[in-house]
């Protein structure tokens, strides 16, 4: 999967388009990710055994096409891939510069 947990990226389409925001979770099973403060839900939770009922608000898991990554000048790009010495790196498509590692 070509995406990672906390790779800056922006929203493409949906209901939170434009927003900016960072890779929580990566499920690469159903190619999606969990964003960041973005695909909000409400959860209700219901009172039980002297407990209070509560609402909860948490991120849905976001398609990957949805999403694009930020590159080092703050533009959407995409992700490819180089391999160095042995080595397999990542890269952004628009400016070939290698991507660092967090």
């Amino acid at each position: 999967m070509k995406f990672r947990v906390n790779d800056q990226v922006i929203i493409t389409s949906g209901k939170d388009k434009g927003r900016k925001s960072k890779i929580i979770q990566v499920l690469p099973a159903k190619d999606q990710v969990v964003v960041e403060g973005v695909n909000m839900y409400t959860r209700h939770i219901r009172k039980m055994m002297g407990r209070p009922g509560e609402k909860i608000r948490r991120e849905r898991p976001l398609s990957t096409a949805k999403i694009a990554i930020i590159n080092d000048k703050g533009q959407a790009d995409r992700i490819g891939f180089v391999v160095d010495n042995g080595t397999k790196k990542r890269i952004y498509k628009k400016t070939k510069t290698v991507m660092t590692e967090s």
